[in-house]
């Protein structure tokens, strides 16, 4: 299946697969479109990053735009989708942490029917998906914003590089959310850490501690962008900077 290429494309070029045929969904129609339903934001999944970066009508997820505007460059978002982001389940990319930190859901149909999973139901590990042979991820809907939400990224290089390590954090209903991306297989996120935030305020030592906790948690790969220990060192200081900004 493909559906913007920016990856595929990689990894045919680097020898890694080398697919018989390819399917584009470039003409389905339906599969692509911002809209909010029933207070949801809905996202296409055949959606180009640019046009959720530049939509007026996901201007309601700030967070999420932002996120979506600090992927690689224009030439880029231009291209790759909301679907093909996922499905690949790299995990040096930008949306997926933002995603699972607004709670959103993938919607997987197939011939049997249709299911909707989250962020930590769909990304299993490296390049791997829940995302059964016969499913095609058609949509993601993003509950409503919540009261505050942060993405951060940290390049180690350039400006248009992937990050080093993601936080996003979110806060709404007395809850708090943090997930940190692009420092393992796949999102990371520690419900019992964040329920020490309770409903109270997020004064720097508590932002200091949470930090600390998700950097001694977090077990972090080492890759051309950082050390295990360098990225463990980011973990504790970005996680710490995301809930000042929530602040």
């Amino acid at each position: 299946m493909l559906a913007g290429g920016t990856f595929l494309g990689i990894l045919m070029n680097q020898g890694f697969i080398r697919p018989e045929a390819l399917l584009s969904l470039g003409g389905v129609a339906g599969l692509d479109g911002i809209d909010v339903v029933d207070g949801e934001l809905s996202l296409g999944a055949m959606t180009t990053h640019r046009a959720v970066e530049r939509s007026p009508v996901a201007a309601g997820w700030p967070a999420l735009q932002r996120a979506f505007s600090l992927v690689a460059s224009p030439r880029v978002r231009n291209q790759a989708t909301v679907g093909g982001v996922l499905a690949d389940a790299d995990y040096a990319s930008d949306p997926p942490a933002m995603f699972a930190a607004l709670g959103a859901r993938a919607v997987l149909r197939s011939g049997r029917g249709e299911r909707a999973v989250a962020m930590e139901e769909l990304i299993l590990g490296h390049y791997e998906t829940c995302i059964a042979p016969d499913e095609l991820l058609v949509e993601v809907r993003v509950p409503a914003a919540p009261e505050r939400a942060v993405y951060r990224k940290f390049r180690a290089r350039s400006a248009e590089d992937r990050p080093c390590v993601a936080v996003a954090a979110a806060r709404g209903d007395g809850t708090l959310r943090v997930v940190v991306g692009a420092v393992a297989g796949k999102p990371q996120s520690f419900p019992d850490v964040c329920a020490a935030a309770g409903g109270g305020p997020l004064d720097r030592q508590l932002a200091t501690e949470i930090g600390r906790r998700y950097a001694e948690r977090i077990e972090p790969i080492a890759d051309a962008r950082g050390s295990a220990a360098y990225r463990r060192r980011v973990v504790a200081v970005e996680v710490r900077r995301a809930l000042e900004d929530l602040a």
